[in-house]
């Protein structure tokens, strides 16, 4: 579109996952009408540096189901829009290391058989035969999905961009978002660094810039920016590239394959919050500093379970900020403080499982309230 749109049915504001999801599924219900504004380039926020696991499971049962959606929207997007994905359904392994462990996975099995989900419990011994790299002797069980994966994050969110493109939405780059205006409480459109677009609904997809941009019209989100690293390793013998992706709670840690290799990362104890006093300016495409003593701590329980790794070779330890929120669930809705403003952010290092579900949630509530 060489024309800049001085209107739209609804603006979405941020080009990662989640904002192209909500606008491919609002594009799908016939909003052609709609128009995505990305301060700087698609998926250069947080999503071009998430480790790309999709697993479907969770104790909340609601989120279960939209971690299903976006699972069996992987595994046709490719096919409709012919940009790559790089969706893999090779199942996903979740241990047990404890009698607790063990109960809360067998309740889950039960929320998910509820949803129609193939959901198998392992012996130790079934789930090293799935994943032979890891020691097992200190497992109860394990739950097996086999339809978990993994997809390259860039390209996913770049087919849902397509799609939302071929459906009729505008997504415009390098377009950033100054102000939403409004008029006695009403949103009357935003303004961006090159014109105004009135709209009635504004959807921040803004991942860790949600809080701050949404602080301006007096939106309150809870989510707090934290460093959250992961190692890449080189060629492992023995790694085959239908292994599942692998999730060791009980040790802070998960796994997936790539490129004959490991990626290994985990969720610590004391985490590092980033950028508490302000995002800085001009931040995109960008990672943070490696921090090696901070991450030994994870190494460490990583090396209980999959002694391989103490030889393997590192290419590299990826650290890059994900936005987290105080009760580990994202923040989708209609907020309540402005009608027709909605947010979908805060996805806890989990925003590519969850962003097919999300946006078709989100594009929901938007549409049909």
């Amino acid at each position: 579109m060489s024309t800049f749109p001085t209107s739209a049915k609804a603006v979405i504001i941020g080009g990662g996952i989640v904002g192209c999801s909500t606008a491919y599924h609002l594009a799908k219900m016939g909003w052609t009408d709609v128009v995505l504004l990305e301060r700087k380039k698609l998926t250069s926020g947080t999503t071009f540096h998430a480790a790309g696991l999709v697993g479907q499971l969770r104790s909340n049962a609601n989120i279960t189901q939209l971690l299903g959606y976006s699972v069996d929207l992987y595994n046709k997007l490719e096919a409709e829009t012919g940009q790559a994905t790089g969706w893999k359904m090779n199942g996903g392994l979740r241990l047990a290391c404890n009698e607790e462990r063990w109960t809360e996975v067998k309740r889950q099995a039960t929320t998910a058989h509820s949803f129609g989900l193939d959901m198998q419990l392992l012996t130790p011994s079934e789930a090293k035969e799935l994943w032979p790299l890891m020691t097992t002797d200190d497992l109860v069980g394990a739950a097996y999905m086999p339809t978990d994966g993994q997809a390259n994050p860039s390209d996913i969110t770049l087919s849902l961009a397509k799609g939302a493109r071929q459906a009729g939405a505008t997504i415009l780059e390098d377009t950033k978002v100054t102000q939403i205006e409004l008029e006695d409480g009403v949103i009357k459109g935003v303004t961006t660094e090159k014109g105004f677009i009135e709209c009635e609904k504004v959807i921040l997809c803004g991942g860790q810039w949600t809080r701050t941009f949404a602080k301006t019209v007096g939106v309150n989100v809870p989510l707090a920016p934290m460093e959250h690293q992961y190692m890449v390793t080189e060629q492992i013998d023995g790694v085959t590239s239908d292994m599942p992706t692998l999730r060791d709670p009980d040790r802070l840690t998960y796994y997936k394959e790539e490129v004959g290799g490991l990626v290994m990362g985990g969720y610590e104890p004391n985490p590092i919050p980033w950028a508490v006093d302000g995002i800085p300016k001009g931040f995109h495409y960008t990672l943070l500093d490696s921090n090696f003593d901070h991450f030994e701590q994870l190494v460490e329980l990583a090396l209980g379970r999959v002694p391989a790794l103490e030889t393997a070779g590192i290419k590299q330890l990826v650290n890059g900020p994900e936005s987290f929120t105080p009760d580990g669930n994202f923040i989708i809705g209609e907020a309540p403080e402005l009608k027709n403003f909605f947010v979908g952010a805060g996805f806890n290092a989990y925003g590519i499982a969850a962003g097919g579900g999300a946006g078709m949630a989100l594009a929901e509530w938007v549409a049909k309230g």
